[in-house]
């Protein structure tokens, strides 16, 4: 049986017991809010170290019984197998609860798609990703909220940037970023030939006020006039809004009809990105692993290929292939894929910390 820490399952169940203490003395609010949040976290775990506790003490007065030997033992021996499979069973639950944490798992998600190389072929495949996610997220109970789009000529997006609210988005939609690539025959080849395309997408966690302070003086913030497809003006007032963060560079737009909306949504989306830059700043680990992930939107940078003719859609990072292409592209199915990936990523951290 697996080996647990006990010194440091103590110290979770006295963290939990103070932090239970010092939410009912009645903080400070942005106190409370942050004693509540690891609250919420450790509740499960702690339950689950309770339980492990209860049902080791029990194996311990079946294994006296059984050294007393007659009926007893009898049924001390029918007893033990089901408890040992329960401590066996909860001792590696624990374990992955102990895993080191994301912090952002629990959080809703900036998601960016957008057409990588193949022209409209490639806005189109950016376009039925999108579609998936939302698909996917209408399964999960997500809200999904367009923040800014840009149409492709022939349909689909060039790049569109959504707000995916929910618990725990971001742990799922995380395995998502990446080159996504796509072989099909476009409606437009008159010969039937196969064509390679792809998409790129980046999923960040949201960030709220508390997580990213940005000062006023860090931003510049310019109005502009809105316009669509082709040039045309979509309204003739200057509602579109350009955020630049000036320490970092990163530039935002948001061009819907409500300039104050602009601003708002403008805004989240440049917190997200901060909030990221943030996270990857301190692991360089994960920004490393990010900027190949993602690349530069090339065909051969992929980490997943969804090949229509055969039906077949493969994830190259953990060499799974499914032939399931409409059961995935139509949102459910896709949970299948990110699951495996999740399961993957906890053998390797579990495997880490063994060694």
């Amino acid at each position: 049986m697996t080996m647990l820490h006990r010194q440091r399952l103590d110290d979770v169940v006295d963290r939990f017991n103070i932090i239970e203490q010092r939410m009912a003395s009645g903080p400070a609010p942005d106190e409370f809010v942050a004693l509540s949040r690891e609250y919420a976290e450790l509740e499960p775990l702690v339950a689950m170290v309770n339980a492990l506790r209860n049902a080791e003490t029990e194996l311990k007065g079946v294994n006296e019984m059984l050294a007393t030997g007659g009926e007893l033992a009898e049924l001390a021996q029918e007893e033990k197998p089901t408890l040992v499979e329960k401590v066996e069973a909860l001792t590696d639950e624990i374990r992955l609860s102990l895993l080191p944490k994301d912090e952002a798992d629990g959080k809703s998600a900036i998601l960016e798609v957008r057409a990588g190389t193949g022209g409209d072929e490639a806005a189109l495949f950016a376009g039925d990703l999108f579609r998936m996610y939302e698909k996917l997220a209408a399964e999960h109970r997500w809200k999904v909220e367009v923040m800014s789009l840009s149409e492709g000529e022939s349909g689909g997006f060039k790049e569109v940037i959504a707000a995916v609210r929910g618990d725990g988005v971001f742990a799922r939609l995380k395995y998502e970023s990446g080159v996504h690539r796509v072989q099909r025959v476009p409606s437009t080849e008159s010969q039937g030939r196969i064509h390679t395309s792809a998409a790129t997408v980046a999923v960040l966690p949201e960030a709220e006020d508390v997580d990213i302070d940005i000062p006023a003086g860090d931003i510049r913030i310019d109005t502009m006039r809105a316009s669509g497809a082709g040039g045309q003006h979509v309204n003739t007032t200057d509602s579109a809004v350009r955020i630049t963060h000036l320490p970092t560079g990163i530039v935002v737009t948001s061009s819907e009809k409500s300039q104050h909306q602009n601003r708002a949504r403008a805004m989240e989306v440049l917190r997200a990105r901060l909030y990221d830059l943030h996270r990857q700043t301190a692991d360089d680990a994960r920004a490393a692993d990010r900027k190949t992930q993602v690349g530069s939107g090339d065909r051969s940078e992929r980490i997943r290929t969804y090949n229509f003719p055969q039906g077949r859609v493969s994830d190259h990072r953990i060499n799974l292939t499914l032939y399931k292409l409409d059961e995935i592209l139509s949102g459910p199915g896709l949970d299948e894929v990110i699951d495996a990936l999740a399961t993957d990523h906890q053998t390797r951290l579990l495997a880490d910390a063994d060694a």
